[in-house]
């Protein structure tokens, strides 16, 4: 089956918490609405095997085994404000410890070690978990090294907001079980590899690098005219991901100036960029999106400069909307800064 076909996926079983059943009792088919223009199309969407805990559940088993010692150090409030990093559940970068206690260090037992571990596992696609854990051995030397956790608010509490982040370098990742509001993923996320520190234009080894091949495989599809205006001369500052609405200053070409195949690739080069992620979190960032108008509402970027080889293959690139930011920085190795939400209104903190 091609990536850009309509796909089924399994019912996620429903973990012990039982306000998070909308992670759990997703539909059994993946009938998402069409990113172009807001209509409905088959949206396409990598199956997911059944899954035996949610990760919102491991995170409660997870919190009922700390004492008091360890709550003290890795458990916030829900709106906890840190002096150097502002609200610290929201906060993003792209090699940072939200806690100073490593996953694999003496900190946790190794029971606790393992629910974190499964709770990750459970945040990534099943599809993903090979590659994930080979761009963690070449960064990190591994899950849990250079690694931390913290959690906001009660997991344990029907009705109580939280969330679990686990930081380290080139990656910060979250599940809420829906608790934070109009944000995607939880809120802000990024992904990274580095399997050479200044890759070279093929980026051998790269786990993500399938995401570029895929854009710059629109960029040839596009014409004369269409490609001078998706061409921009300076990549902007890779943290700079923060929601402009519909702002003039959004650089790129239009997607709504797109032909219908080349609307039809982007959306398979949508789907190769939300895939790593367990399906619920796919389906919201899509309900993110099309809530703002979808990939009409977007604009897509190719900048000139950092071109590995100077190839014409462009390493970094911009695919942003009114509420819809995924900064693809491929220059000296990847870097991907991700920021989603149903409301220009969010604020970014990173």
């Amino acid at each position: 089956m091609s990536q850009f076909e309509p796909i089924k996926k399994s019912l996620i079983k429903p973990g012990s918490i039982n306000r998070r059943t909308f992670l759990e009792n997703s539909a059994a088919t993946i009938a998402a609405g069409s990113l172009i223009g807001g209509g409905l199309t088959n949206m396409p969407l990598r199956a997911e095997p059944v899954a035996s805990a949610s990760a919102e559940s491991l995170v409660g088993q997870l919190f009922q085994t700390m004492d008091a010692k360890q709550k003290k150090a890795v458990c916030f409030d829900w709106d906890h404000v840190d002096k150097k990093r502002g609200l610290l559940r929201t906060f993003v970068a792209n090699n940072w410890n939200i806690t100073d206690q490593e996953i694999n260090g003496d900190f946790y037992s190794d029971q606790q070690r393992d629910l974190i571990e499964q709770a990750f596992k459970a945040i990534i696609h099943p599809d993903w978990h090979e590659r994930y854990y080979q761009q963690l051995e070449d960064d990190a030397g591994g899950f849990g090294n250079e690694q931390s956790i913290a959690i906001f608010g009660n997991p344990t509490e029907d009705g109580e907001k939280f969330e679990l982040v686990i930081t380290g370098r080139h990656m910060t990742v979250r599940c809420d079980g829906n608790s934070a509001d109009h944000v995607a993923f939880g809120g802000p996320v990024f992904y990274g590899h580095a399997p050479e520190g200044e890759e070279g234009p093929n980026h051998t080894d790269n786990v993500f690098w399938n995401q570029a091949v895929a854009a710059n495989d629109l960029y040839k599809m596009l014409d004369g005219r269409q490609q001078k205006q998706a061409l921009v001369p300076t990549t902007p500052r890779e943290q700079a991901v923060a929601f402009r609405g519909h702002s003039s200053d959004i650089t790129g070409l239009p997607v709504s100036d797109m032909a219908s195949d080349q609307r039809e690739h982007l959306q398979g080069v949508l789907a190769t960029m939300v895939e790593m992620y367990r399906t619920p979190d796919q389906q919201e960032a899509m309900q993110c999106l099309k809530t703002q108008g979808g990939l009409d509402a977007c604009k897509l970027s190719f900048y000139q400069d950092h071109d590995i080889g100077k190839d014409g293959v462009w390493d970094n690139w911009r695919l942003e909307g009114p509420s819809f930011v995924w900064h693809y920085r491929g220059a000296p190795h990847v870097h991907v800064w991700v920021n989603i939400a149903d409301s220009a209104d969010v604020k970014l903190n990173a």
